[in-house]
């Protein structure tokens, strides 16, 4: 095996190896997808019924196997336990949700002259998957669940950085009764396997989270065979934060609207956007509670934050502070081994700085005043992207007005909330393309076939 063939993976909080995975090349992805074309031709054909009990089979061994899963999350990904556990509790969760779709796959009898007129929902055929590193289980989850669900068959590229728990959802698929070749995960290289995904004419469709620059990439090649895409791509969400608002509880909050999962996190809330009649008060509260984000060992029960993914990452997300940088406050983070990097507040005297636009993609949050409700609506949605945000305030009809003018996907009131996987997921502008989960996500993951019988006269 060559140097370039395997990839080293990485504890962030430690920086120790942790386990050597091959990386798939792009003959073995050709042959990953072909299997995956010719299991398609029976698993489409398991009775609805027994393809739900094998879903909702999956979804018990990824339960009984949740621990296992969390902890193998926090030393791949660092993320806090508590995190962790609740990532591989949304895959068992969305698993069980989209159990129920292979007998609700309803067509309808539309009334026609001259016959009967039915349509049929459909699979694709394969469909690959590429998740992000930032969240490695839910993620994958999100697209592998309602496509098998819908009956097509799944390659899922697990990101460079963060295989292990994609590859222990195969074994466990396979322990559930899961065919070997209608779910498998591929390791490797964006620009081999990710790539095959899109050139290969078998492969119907591609789920990409990741950046907007990719994802772009990824639309331009799929559209060269009119093969379907769902695109999760960026963000630069607000957190606005009216006058009328409980300030404290906003300020309170504000912390875990965008350190979570240290600020790798598309629906973030890096920007804080504060009347100016309270933006003091809101800024004397927010610094408590910056400071007391618990940034350390993601193991410990009672850490909030662990470390970035990786120094490559810290590094770009350093750049972002340099000796000018407007910092107002930040947190604490470990010293030693490790990709740490505190919380960290910043206050752009404009708009239009990097600290403002950007996705960092880490622990900063740019705090900025605004005066009246329209100057709020504006600078949320000044800006390219439009996945998620947050609303503050103690009027009804405030909510709904800014909730309706913000140009984003999810939104919260009183709240940082963007997931649940009953409700549809995703963004508009260069956010992204599509929804996931919710009541209509397997509707995604088909065709509609109609069907006319002609019926003589009596």
């Amino acid at each position: 095996m060559s140097p370039t063939a395997s990839f080293d993976v990485v504890n962030p909080a430690t920086e120790e190896v942790l386990r050597t995975v091959a990386l798939t090349s792009a003959a073995e992805t050709d042959a990953a997808i072909e299997r995956a074309v010719a299991a398609g031709r029976s698993w489409r054909a398991v009775a609805p019924g027994d393809r739900a009990r094998l879903l909702r089979r999956f979804a018990e061994a990824v339960d009984g196997d949740l621990e296992n899963l969390a902890q193998l999350e926090v030393r791949n990904s660092g993320h806090t336990i508590g995190n962790a556990r609740w990532e591989a509790g949304n895959v068992r969760d969305v698993l069980h949700y989209y159990s129920a779709a292979p007998e609700r796959l309803i067509g309808k009898q539309i009334p026609v002259p001259g016959g009967v007129n039915v349509t049929f929902a459909e699979p694709l055929g394969v469909v690959g998957v590429i998740v992000p590193w930032n969240f490695p289980m839910p993620i994958a989850g999100w697209g592998f669940a309602p496509a098998l669900a819908a009956g097509n068959t799944v390659v899922l590229k697990p990101a460079e950085l963060t295989p292990l728990t994609a590859l222990r959802l195969a074994e466990l698929a396979r322990e559930a009764g899961i065919p070997e070749d209608v779910f498998q995960v591929l390791p490797g290289k964006g620009s081999v396997v990710g790539q095959r995904f899109v050139e290969h004419a078998g492969v119907r469709k591609v789920v990409f989270t990741g950046s907007t620059e990719v994802g772009k990439q990824i639309m331009a090649g799929c559209a060269a065979q009119v093969k379907r895409v769902t695109l999760e791509l960026g963000g630069k969400n607000a957190n606005v934060v009216f006058a009328d608002a409980d300030l404290e509880q906003a300020a309170a909050s504000a912390p875990y609207g965008v350190f979570d999962n240290a600020g790798q996190d598309c629906c973030a809330r890096s920007r804080i956007l504060v009347q100016a009649s309270v933006y003091d008060r809101f800024m004397e509260l927010l610094e408590p509670a910056v400071r007391g984000v618990v940034v350390g060992d993601p193991a410990a029960p009672d850490t909030e934050m662990g470390p970035l993914i990786s120094a490559g990452h810290r590094e770009k997300v350093t750049s972002y502070l340099n000796g000018q940088a407007p910092v107002a406050f930040r947190g604490s983070a470990p010293e030693g081994p490790g990709f740490w990097f505190p919380p960290t507040v910043v206050t752009p005297s404009s708009a239009s700085d990097p600290l403002a636009t950007d996705e960092i993609f880490g622990p900063i949050v740019a705090v900025l005043p605004f005066e009246t409700e329209a100057d709020a609506v504006a600078m949320a949605n000044d800006t390219e992207y439009g996945l998620s945000g947050s609303i503050w305030t103690s009027d009804v009809g405030r909510a709904l007005r800014v909730s309706r003018a913000v140009e984003a996907g999810n939104l919260s009131v009183n709240s940082h909330a963007s997931v649940r996987y009953w409700t549809p997921f995703g963004g508009f502008k260069q956010s992204g393309l599509g929804r996931e989960l919710g009541p209509d996500a397997v509707e995604a993951f088909t065709e509609t076939k109609n069907v006319f019988i002609a019926v003589p006269e009596l």
